[in-house]
């Protein structure tokens, strides 16, 4: 829920504190009119301490203006034309105080949404619904903006430390300069007669004793701060090191699962630009205090004084060296995924982005990345740290690309935009394992310098798992394995073990959400469906879902072995079932008119109990990619008898020819969709508009379907009815007559025991009858038009 909707449900004292944010600062009326666009804006990607993000502000100030002027365009009437001159008003309000500081425009908004989201927070039960909206992404984005702040001050406190550590240790040295002259004075009174020797020399002892008297008071003093300044600095590397851990551990890692996800057809892993800023204020933080280290270590060789000091020093700037060397190489990362199916001689593209890069410099000497193929256990060698320069599984073309920065974004990155796989080296396979099961990823690699050369990187990242094929007809087994890696591989797992079986509630997510991705629908799998498919799964015969819920499904059942009775996996099934949706059937599937996840027994049940003329639609179970019409009607050969028939099924190339629709429409005796809706009020949207009349004594010809033991045409050509070609059982094309010969019926049933249509006895017809529609019209029947 909108916060500026819960706000405005705030009462009492929290409804005061929320009016108190506003006034010619900000005016609530543009909270009030604009709270959409204000609360989709990221404020926080925004660092306030850094000057160069003015641009960034400049441009949100500009926005907001512009949707201010837009706002009062669109206002009309009597109260709109009030409306329209007070937002006008407002805009050139907000320009004129923020035009020449837009970070101040950042600063107060952030504030007014951080107070109206702890005063919702405050206001609401957090068991309440409306608590529940409350969203705990805001609270932890502003424990971490806290953590942040906090850093900030801590920084801070050791600056201003450091700055009097360093002014004391001058004056120390100046004192220790002032002894060694009254040493030397002191020295050169035995040059001197014996009485003025003993005139001078008591007042210089005295010196000399409360100067040294001082120094070593101060050299404890100055120990002493330098003692202080290391524990706050620890104090600071833990909190440091808390915070990247939860940005790169915890953010960081489920922004790359979210893109793993999305590989399965799950939502968008969401852009990066808050992460970048967060890791941006840990790069910026982290290189403060290692600089304020680096000076701490300058004073203490400076004036070395006895003590614990030099490890200690020496230990902080070991922790400062390994928190930047994680933040800068777990920052580098793939922002956008090579295909994870990937064949060969075809061009792909992927984007690798440093997150820190930016803040660092590193563009100022642009470092080129490098993109290699290796194998799965070549990448189980890199990660163990094992020698494995040079090695690769295959040849990439345009493999290198040097990375860019855009000074709009902040962003520095690497487009490759024109990658081709030239050629794979398989290993050797294990067991059963078919050459779509072996997986390889994609190593990006490049080395670069941070400050003036102090430190340098080699940073590598490895994409997400591939499998390479070299035809399409591997593509379906591929996406089955990447879909399995996507789904189950765990965290920091060795690349790139999967379970072997898992729940099959877990299966059914995956499969859920790959098939709402694939179709491009809301309308996921229903309980019912995915019963359907554990009956399928496991050759059950239970219509109860929580018999399935502790069932486990292996990789060989999912895509290795073949469904009983069939030359199928379960997986190839599936995915037969989501490409036919996505390419012929999808408004139909989103609709509800197809039932689609039935078997045979199932249907006949179904419909028995409707009238005749009642059918369904539903996902063969002996075809990949197929789906069948089953309907209820008499039995032909035994009167008063009804049946179930089920009509031999439609694939993707019956599709090509005539749409689902117009086949429904062309089968008359088909006249209520299951249970009882009229065929045309949920298909009839769907049909193709009727042939236009005949042009320079040319009539088109029309393709249509017809079922023989149901047909009902008229055989006479100048009723100008269309004339069905009788194909038996299969559905077949037909033509507005013309003086060519028509097919004569066949007086056998074309149906089997079962009441199927066998397709194989007609096909030929079907497929001449194809021809003949294919050939140019001028030469097909130039005779009988001449």
């Amino acid at each position: 829920m909108a916060v500026w909707i819960q706000a405005q449900q705030l009462q009492g004292d929290a409804l005061h504190q929320m009016q108190s944010l506003y006034g010619q600062h900000f005016p609530i009326e543009v909270r009030h009119y604009l709270s959409q666009w204000i609360e989709s804006q990221l404020w926080d990607a925004i660092d306030l301490e850094n000057p160069q993000e003015e641009f960034k502000a400049k441009r949100l100030l500009d926005s907001l203006i512009q949707e201010l002027q837009n706002k009062a365009e669109h206002q009309v009437g009597e109260d709109g034309f009030l409306l329209k001159i007070k937002l006008g008003h407002y805009a050139n309000q907000l320009k004129s105080t923020y035009d020449r500081c837009p970070l101040e425009l950042v600063r107060c908004i952030k504030h007014i949404l951080y107070t109206e989201q702890r005063l919702v927070r405050e206001a609401t039960n957090s068991n309440s619904p409306v608590g529940g909206m409350m969203d705990s992404m805001s609270q932890k984005y502003q424990q971490i903006n806290q953590a942040f702040e906090e850093l900030r001050l801590l920084t801070q406190d050791t600056e201003n430390d450091l700055r009097k550590l360093q002014h004391n240790q001058e004056y120390f040295i100046i004192q220790y300069q002032e002894s060694m002259r009254i040493q030397a004075q002191l020295a050169s009174l035995a040059t001197l007669p014996p009485a003025d020797r003993q005139l001078r020399e008591p007042a210089l002892l005295s010196k000399k004793n409360t100067v040294e008297a001082w120094l070593t008071r101060e050299a404890n003093t100055l120990q002493k701060y330098r003692l202080d300044l290391a524990e706050k600095h620890q104090k600071t590397l833990q909190l440091l090191r808390k915070q990247q851990t939860i940005i790169l551990d915890d953010e960081l890692i489920q922004w790359k699962r979210r893109q793993q996800l999305a590989g399965n057809g799950g939502p968008p892993e969401g852009g990066l630009d808050i992460l970048q800023s967060w890791c941006e204020k840990l790069a910026e933080t982290i290189w403060q205090n290692r600089q304020q280290i680096r000076r701490a270590e300058h004073l203490r060789q400076q004036l070395p004084i006895p003590g614990p000091i030099e490890e200690l020093l020496n230990e902080l700037n070991s922790t400062i060296t390994d928190i930047i060397s994680t933040l800068v190489t777990s920052t580098f990362i793939i922002e956008k995924q090579p295909p994870q199916v990937l064949k060969t001689q075809t061009k792909f593209a992927a984007t690798v982005r440093l997150l820190v890069g930016g803040k660092l410099n590193v563009h100022m000497n642009p470092p080129q990345v490098k993109a290699t193929i290796i194998s799965e256990q070549q990448a189980k060698a890199l990660l163990k740290n094992e020698n494995t320069r040079n090695d690769s599984s295959g040849e990439i073309l345009n493999n290198n690309c040097v990375m860019e920065y855009h000074q709009t974004t902040g962003t520095l990155s690497a487009h490759f935009r024109n990658m081709s796989l030239k050629r794979i080296k398989r290993s050797d396979r294990r067991g059963a394992e078919s050459v779509t099961e072996e997986k390889f990823t994609i190593l990006f690699e490049s080395q670069f310098s941070v400050g003036s050369n102090e430190l340098v990187f080699q940073v590598k990242t490895l994409s997400l798992p591939v499998v390479v094929i070299v035809h399409g007809s591997q593509d379906n087994n591929a996406t089955a394995t990447v879909l399995w890696d996507n789904a189950f591989a765990e965290p920091g797992r060795v690349p790139f073990l999967v379970p072997d079986k898992v729940l099959w509630p877990q299966l059914c997510e995956v499969i859920n959400m790959k098939y709402k991705a694939e179709v491009q629908s809301n309308r996921g799998l229903s309980e019912e469906n995915l019963v359907f498919l554990a009956q399928k799964a496991f050759s059950s015969s239970s219509n109860n879902p929580d018999d399935y819920r502790s069932m486990t499904m292996t990789w060989s059942q999912f895509n290795r072995e073949s469904l009983p009775g069939r030359n199928f996996t379960f997986w190839q099934w599936f995915d037969g079932v989501m490409e036919l949706t996505k390419k012929h059937l999808k408004p139909h599937w989103n609709d509800g008119a197809i039932l689609g996840f039935v078997n045979k027994q199932q249907a006949q049940d179904m419909l028995m109990s409707k009238p005749n003329g009642t059918f369904l639609l539903r996902f063969s179970d002996s075809e990949i990619g197929g789906i069948t019409i089953a309907w209820v009607a008499e039995n032909p050969n035994k009167a008063g008898e009804r049946m179930v028939w089920n009509l031999m099924p439609y694939t993707t190339k019956d599709f090509t020819i005539r749409s689902l629709a117009d086949r429904i429409s062309d089968l008359n005796h088909l006249l209520f969709l299951y249970p009882d809706r009229p065929k045309d009020e949920v298909f009839s949207k769907y049909y193709t508009p009727p042939l236009s009349k005949a042009v320079d004594g040319y009539v088109k010809p029309q393709i249509k379907q017809v079922v023989p033991e149901f047909a009902t045409a008229n055989p006479d050509p100048a009723s100008g009815n269309p004339t069905y070609m009788d194909q038996g059982a299969s559905p077949a094309p037909v033509s507005h007559p013309h003086a060519y010969g028509i097919y004569p019926a066949m007086a056998d049933s074309m149906l089997d025991a079962d009441g199927d249509f066998d397709l194989d006895d007609t096909m030929d017809v079907a497929r001449h009858v194809e021809e003949l529609l294919r050939r140019p019209v001028e030469s097909q029947w130039s005779g009988q038009q001449s």
